[in-house]
């Protein structure tokens, strides 16, 4: 039998004094002073209600209950004689008349304890998740998501978006990461495979005449995990608009995003409109990375003229970047951590020397530069007191990882890093085109149904690696949220742009064929872009790993733990489908 409540385990407070009430939960813990004496705390998903035990009768209610047992209790509300200003409800206590077991916990011991499971192992958080996520510090993470994705929703339809839902099982496409693939039992030997992203969706969409669409869309990518990314399964808020440029796309997201994260966000300013834009050659040169913190006010110099044969080994021949930081009396001890780190995240080592109160170099490979100190100086507009954080290798390598230094110092640095806000910026003007690291070979460097910037001209005329895309990043505090571009909605200036990687048009109508197929039935320009609502969620949080934002998250090798998936199944299931199993044999 169910027993319905009078109020929640956050509601009472002194007007309800004298009131008889029935309130439900689970048993958190109970203080026994005596036989007929103790003080039970009763919690439901709203808060903690404390119940006093004044009789032998009430105390043996409990006998053999053990704590996470959900009851129903009865009883009347009064004023507690000894208050509690750190619980909503610390001023009322309620005496039972009444106490049922709603729900038998029949387990002695936990396998951790609710209001400290954030202590626990990952492993035992994630296989007893329903457990973890009573405790009220991790349940506000999810009602934290619940709310940011209602605002989202409601802010996408002010800006006359529509909510439209795209197919889960649909064909495999080239995303950039695995598939996630599903048998056909109707179909011998084809499958399905779950969506990387709506991407031909939202474009066809745009071209059956659809002017704004929106939804909160469900993704699959067999990727390993990492702390801003959940393997397997994630959601993002997609949009595509027609008849829109990039400055359309950034209008829209910079009405949207800064007031959910400002009113939701653990910091309560955000960057106001337009966010800055900077393009991807100069982010990787300003600041080491084409997702920059612009939190941090340091910014990359070239040093590679003034130091490349200074005699120092590991500058000879390649690019030298340099971080400038002021007022760093930091010790040795905590410079050789930081260069450390360094080398740990990049891979790579890094360098330094200081410029002294007396204007000399002194420390790292000062020794080196003693000769040039002035051109130095001059080259990097040091003053006393200056240190400097060095990196070496080819152009890229030395960029990349003097912005892992530069991020280090930001953060270790007093008076380098505003912590307090959300920043946001646009990374532009990506290359269309690369050389493929494995291949050898021309490939696309991000989305390739992006719209190249010039059009045909420039796929005909430019070198493909000078060749600029309508491509664009969303970053905040350092976090990418998302990718975004105008799409090519040219039949022929698709064919064109495959053609430069090798693929003709018989193999873009193979791999696009709906795509291809209804651009040539007159479609309207259009761009769009899809920030990641979990790591938007994580940031609003303020928390460092994306499983805590996430209902029932995978562990880093995208097992659910809890459920037991990926698992073995019937061999009836795996006919059905057509399907046989062929493993490696183990060696002996």
């Amino acid at each position: 039998m169910f027993q319905s409540r009078t109020h929640t385990c956050n509601e009472l407070r002194m007007e309800h004094v004298g009131q008889n009430v029935t309130i439900v939960g689970w048993y958190e813990n109970l203080r026994k002073v005596s036989k007929n004496l103790g003080f039970l705390v009763l919690r439901d998903f709203y808060g903690t209600t404390q119940v006093v035990i004044e009789t032998e009768e009430m105390m043996e209610k409990l006998s053999g209950v053990n704590c996470e047992s959900t009851l129903s209790i009865t009883g009347t509300v009064r004023e507690r004689s000894s208050k509690n200003p750190n619980q909503a409800t610390g001023d009322i206590e309620v005496v039972p008349t009444d106490m049922v077991v709603l729900g038998k916990c029949r387990h002695n011991e936990l396998p951790f304890e609710i209001n400290r499971s954030k202590e626990a192992d990952e492993n035992a958080r994630l296989k007893y998740r329903y457990l973890d996520l009573r405790n009220p510090a991790v349940k506000d993470r999810i009602v934290l998501r619940c709310q940011v994705v209602a605002a989202l929703r409601q802010a996408m339809t002010e800006q006359g978006f529509l909510e439209i839902t795209t197919p889960i099982l649909t064909c495999s496409s080239p995303e950039g990461a695995r598939d996630y693939l599903v048998p056909s039992r109707n179909h011998p030997g084809k499958f399905y495979a779950l969506p990387q992203a709506p991407q031909q969706f939202k474009q066809l969409l745009m071209t059956s005449g659809f002017d704004r669409y929106f939804q909160i869309a469900p993704c699959f990518r067999d990727e390993d995990a990492r702390a801003d990314r959940s393997p397997g399964e994630f959601y993002q808020l997609d949009m595509e608009m027609a008849f829109a440029s990039q400055e359309d796309v950034f209008a829209v997201i910079e009405k949207v995003l800064p007031p959910i994260f400002a009113k939701y966000g653990i910091y309560k300013t955000a960057s106001e409109a337009p966010f800055r834009r900077i393009s991807f050659l100069d982010a990787l040169d300003k600041y080491g990375s084409d997702k920059p913190d612009l939190r941090i006010d340091l910014e990359l110099q070239d040093a590679t003229e003034v130091m490349a044969d200074c005699g120092f080994g590991p500058f000879e021949g390649n690019v030298v970047k340099a971080v400038v930081v002021s007022d760093f009396k930091g010790t040795r001890k905590v410079i050789d951590k930081m260069c450390a780190e360094v080398e740990m995240q990049s891979g790579n080592k890094a360098y330094w020397f200081r410029l002294d109160e007396n204007g000399e170099f002194v420390g790292g490979i000062s020794k080196f530069l003693v000769e040039r100190k002035d051109a130095v100086i001059a080259a990097l507009g040091l003053k006393p007191g200056d240190f400097v954080g060095l990196t070496a290798g080819k152009k890229l390598v030395a960029q990349k990882t003097a912005g892992v230094f530069r991020k280090i110092l930001g953060n270790t640095v007093e008076g380098h890093m505003k912590k307090d806000c959300y920043e946001f910026c646009w990374i532009v003007d990506f290359p269309m085109y690369e050389m493929g690291e494995e291949s050898g070979e021309l490939e696309f460097c991000h989305n390739p149904f992006s719209m190249p910037q010039g059009g045909m001209k420039d796929l005909v005329e430019k070198d493909p690696l000078d060749i600029l895309a309508y491509q664009y990043d969303l970053v905040c505090n350092g976090v990418e949220l998302s990718s975004g571009a105008v799409r090519n909605h040219d039949p022929e200036i698709m064919i064109k742009a495959f053609e430069l990687v090798r693929l003709g048009e018989d193999d873009v109508k193979a791999k696009f064929p709906a795509m291809y197929n209804a651009f040539t039935y007159g479609a309207p320009p259009h761009a769009g872009i899809a920030p990641g609502v979990d790591r938007m969620v994580m940031l609003i949080a303020g928390e460092e790993s994306i499983r805590e934002i996430i209902p029932f998250p995978m562990n880093k090798t995208a097992m659910d733990v809890m459920m037991g998936a990926p698992s073995e199944v019937d061999p009836k299931q795996l006919a059905d489908v057509h399907i046989k199993i062929d493993l490696p044999k183990e060696e002996k």
